[in-house]
């Protein structure tokens, strides 16, 4: 792995390294002191019920995995202005989460979509262990309301297996509370501060006899850092739960999300650094936004058995988009699936066995419509289709522990992705129908040894397949040879990882290193905007992703003044070298998108209700902008301050300041292939952060 450590900014990142344990809890205190089976301690975990185990309980289950993970717990960014995933994400390692505007990001995991210059590819998002991305894979972040959420589990590459999952980056499953895991019955709280946002948030929940239930809603406002980058946002999230009988449990989920989010666009890296407030030219004359309606609806219903627990998933999900661009994007479609999975464990000749099963069945339909663009609103059609995309599914896991403290972990998932599309024509410019069909299907095949020496360590290590199937997006687009489908295979990789978590006195750390060996990889580059081309996707013969994803945590001191106050030092560090391989246009270039070392610090303070934690995000060197490898972003160094205090049983105050040093930067590109040959409008892929920014706000429990 001789990649791994190239560039002068590796040595100084090892000599710092110590995570924030205030978010990934990995580092700073991993409940490690058992691996228990499940079944009938799912049940009894407290604060948890059958169809929602308590936060303890779904930190020990993730902790099982024999592979890299993730947790966050959502009481532990309450005191933050938490508005986009990159304030949930941003302190687990191998996580790459940039913000552009809004709650418009760029979320990476092991360079999943690295190239990508919009929404989401190689990732599944889930809510409460139900898919929220669209039949054919894609997906977005505007339905996700961090103000709703309970804990986050982020499994990475093939380790989100145990959901079905199994892309280069993996899954990323945000758990809503319930009554019985809320942080309180009643929450109610407001915030906000720059660019005029202003939020408010409540939260109701009860338990009544065998029934329970909670209702989430978020109202955000705001401005934004740039022009043209107004933000409307209106979330509600609801569940009920109902114990039908003794080891019966149903749950069903409710949601609804309305976002209106003008799209302020890319710059020049001149604009980006010396006027980054300014918007594209093209984004106000063509008025471009993003509007969004979203509802969901879901159920689970558990049963625990004699052996193990039996859940059975079901969903549905409508989505209608007015998303005026290059083009206006009309778009009115559903998504829905349903998906039983059994865990358990039993004996084998007398030793453990851990099994995971599963099925997975989802189809969607979506109506594809697009304008001309007239300052925002719908002008001549263009186009009149139908995509229609279904997949089956077919998983499984098993941990075979042949020592006390070794298991050995085998798995499998077998899938048939179909992808249908129908183009009616009989419009200007477009008069000819296009019909397209493709079936998608594999096997991916996992292995992996997981190792127990102390209560509070474990060491891993696994060998897993992942693929990753073009979506519409992918596959429907202009190319040379006017086919209706773009000619792509499915992403093939193998990825290797190893690691270690746990904690040894003060010191807390979750490292892993990984590689992967990836054939026909879905690069991205932006190609002219102007001339109704916003995209273009290839398969790369041959790519590497590798890197280190490090959280380490040290408590500096304990009892400072005597009042039991604690003083800890925590670093994350990913490295990300995502590189062509004899690629016969970029040979050895590295893949344009993201940078290569992304390091997080903070030193935190804490005394009884009062909280202080100093941070600095720091990015030695940019992101390449093109593969070509002709331009890079700067690197930059941001300096932010978080600070609560309880000035009253169940009343908080919190800050939350942000680039205090309001330096000027580039958060996010759009690659392209040759950025020396770009001129013009052409040349704005680069996407400036926010300067400095204060929020406050005040939460109240009861």
């Amino acid at each position: 792995m001789s990649l791994l450590f190239r560039g002068g900014s590796v040595l100084p990142a090892l000599l710092c390294l110590a995570p924030p344990a205030s978010a990934q809890q990995t580092a700073g205190a991993l409940p490690l002191e058992q691996i228990e089976v499940a079944g009938s301690a799912v049940a009894a975990a407290g604060g948890g019920s059958l169809t929602v185990p308590s936060v303890a309980e779904q930190r020990r289950s993730l902790n099982r995995t024999v592979g890299s993970v993730g947790f966050v717990d959502a009481a532990d960014i309450q005191n933050r202005y938490a508005n986009t995933l990159r304030d949930v994400l941003k302190d687990v390692p191998g996580v790459t989460v940039q913000e552009r505007y809004g709650q418009e990001v760029r979320l990476s995991i092991r360079g999943s979509g690295v190239a990508r210059g919009f929404h989401l590819r190689g990732i599944e998002l889930l809510q409460d262990g139900i898919p929220l991305n669209l039949a054919d894979g894609s997906g977005d972040f505007y339905q996700v309301d961090p103000l709703a959420l309970r804990s986050v589990e982020v499994y990475k590459g093939g380790n989100a297996l145990t959901f079905g999952a199994t892309t280069l980056g993996g899954a990323v499953n945000l758990v809503t509370p319930t009554a019985r895991t809320a942080l309180a019955p009643t929450i109610v709280r407001i915030d906000g501060g720059s660019f005029n946002a202003v939020r408010e948030n409540f939260q109701v929940s009860r338990v009544v006899g065998p029934a329970d239930f909670l209702v989430n809603g978020t109202v955000t406002n705001a401005d934004g850092f740039r022009q043209h980058e107004v933000q409307r946002t209106q979330n509600v999230n609801a569940n009920l739960g109902y114990q039908i009988a003794p080891g019966i449990e149903t749950r069903f989920y409710a949601g609804l999300y309305v976002t209106d989010q003008k799209l302020p666009g890319a710059l020049t890296l001149d604009e980006s650094l010396r006027t980054p407030r300014i918007a594209n030219p093209a984004a106000i004359t063509g008025n471009q936004s993003r509007q969004v309606a979203t509802e969901r609806i879901a159920n689970r219903t558990s049963f625990l058995l004699d052996i193990g627990k039996l859940d059975i998933d079901s969903w549905a999900i409508h989505k209608s988009l007015y998303h005026p661009i290059f083009q206006v994007i009309d778009q009115d479609g559903w998504t829905y699936g349903v998906s039983p999975h059994w865990a358990g464990s039993f004996d084998v000749a007398g030793f453990r066995n851990d099994t995971i099963l599963g099925l997975r069945a989802y189809a969607g339909q979506n109506t594809a419509l697009q304008f001309v663009n007239v300052a925002g609103q719908r002008g001549a059609q263009t186009r009149n289709s139908l995509q229609s995309a279904s997949s089956l599914e077919a998983y499984g896991e098993n941990r075979f522990w042949f020592l006390p403290d070794v298991a050995l972990m085998t798995g499998a998932k077998l899938f048939s992705a179909n992808r249908t599309y129908s183009d009616k024509g009989g419009l200007p410019g477009n008069l000819s129908a296009k019909f397209a069909n493709r079936t998608y299907e594999g096997v991916n095949p996992k292995i992996g040894l997981l190792w127990q020496p102390m209560p509070d360590l474990q060491v891993f290590g696994d060998l897993t397949r992942s693929r990753d199937v073009p979506d519409f997006s992918d596959l429907v687009q202009q190319n040379p040879a006017n086919t209706t489908f773009v000619p792509l295979q499915a992403q093939r990789a193998w990825t290797v990882e190893a690691g270690a978590r746990g904690r040894i006195d003060r010191l807390g750390f979750d490292v892993t290193v990984y590689r992967a060996e990836i054939r026909d990889e879905l690069i991205n580059f932006s190609v002219n905007a102007g001339l109704g081309i916003p995209a273009a996707t290839f398969n790369a013969p041959r790519t590497r992703h590798q890197g280190v994803e490090a959280a380490v945590s040290l408590d500096l001191a304990r009892d400072l003044t005597g009042v039991g106050d604690s003083l800890t030092l925590t670093q994350i560090w990913t490295r990300n070298d995502f590189r062509f391989v004899r690629d016969p246009v970029y040979g050895d270039n590295r893949i344009a998108g993201l940078p290569r070392d992304v390091l997080r610090t903070v030193l935190s303070y804490a005394r009884g209700g009062l909280t202080l934690a100093p941070s600095l995000d720091w990015v030695p060197t940019g992101a390449f902008a093109d593969h070509t490898n002709t331009l890079r972003a700067p690197g930059y160094a941001l300096v932010g301050l978080q600070a609560s205090v309880s000035v009253d049983p169940g009343l908080t105050l919190f800050l939350d300041a942000r680039n205090l040093t309001d330096a000027r930067y580039v958060s996010d590109v759009s690659a392209v292939t040759n950025a020396a040959a770009l001129t013009g409008s052409a040349a704005r892929i680069f996407y400036p952060g926010d300067g400095r920014s204060v929020f406050a706000g005040l939460r109240g429990t009861f």
